[in-house]
């Protein structure tokens, strides 16, 4: 099995899911976490309900907790609603043009294209656009070879297609690795890094337990690849 599993217990499941794999896809044949997850449990001989409280796109690593009953389901869905169960995600960005600006929050209006898979930023009269809202901080500057970049820490309060990967370019912060939303200096900068995947990583995840009501928190460590030992902390 990809995925590696933090906590387990009667009510949740909390896993890692590796960079590469689908959260849940109809496509026959592609891994993806939830098939994994429902084989594993069978194996042990357990139901195999398995609720979805939350994604992460293909590309992206990181923390996802799962309900194995409807009742821990129906209270995580809740707290992901109200703000309860908080998501944190690591980035990694070119470098801040403004070396003063340590932080900033984002909202705008998202509008994602079904046939292409996309989400651009419109106006707010858009026909079927959507509000996102997220929040950056900078964690610290690193240096590799004389290639310079940013490492940010993003909080999100909506949950919109690609959210992060759209804001944060659009604001002229892209993400290293990224395909889809990068610019030609920000590719540049990914392959020269040696950054195949979009570096964005879901790295903290905070709930209140379904069952016990014990306030819970995982983290999971920096991807190697990411270069950032040498990382130039700020305040």
């Amino acid at each position: 099995m990809r995925a590696v599993i933090q906590y387990e217990d009667e009510a949740i499941l909390v896993i890692h899911k590796p960079a590469g794999i689908a959260t849940e896809t109809a496509r026959i044949g592609q891994a993806d976490v939830v098939s994994e997850l429902k084989n594993y449990l069978k194996r042990k001989g357990e139901g195999t309900y398995l609720g979805i409280i939350h994604r992460l796109d293909q590309p992206v690593e990181g923390l996802l907790v799962f309900a194995k009953t409807q009742e821990a389901a129906g209270v995580l869905t809740k707290q992901l609603e109200d703000g309860t169960l908080k998501k944190s995600y690591a980035a990694l960005i070119t470098k801040l043009s403004d070396e003063n600006k340590t932080q900033g929050s984002l909202e705008d209006y998202l509008l994602k294209d079904g046939k292409t898979n996309l989400s651009k930023v419109v106006s707010a009269d858009t026909k079927g656009a959507k509000k996102a809202r997220l929040s950056w901080k900078l964690v610290c500057n690193a240096e590799v070879e004389g290639i310079c970049f940013s490492l940010v820490e993003v909080e999100i309060f909506t949950g919109r297609h690609h959210q992060i990967r759209v804001q944060m370019s659009h604001a002229g912060m892209p993400l290293l690795g990224d395909c889809k939303y990068g610019n030609e200096f920000s590719q540049e900068l990914s392959k020269r890094l040696g950054i195949r995947q979009t570096a964005l990583l879901a790295n903290r995840l905070e709930l209140i337990h379904p069952v016990t009501k014990k306030q819970m928190q995982f983290t999971i460590p920096y991807p190697q690849d990411w270069k950032i030992h040498n990382c130039e902390k700020k305040s």
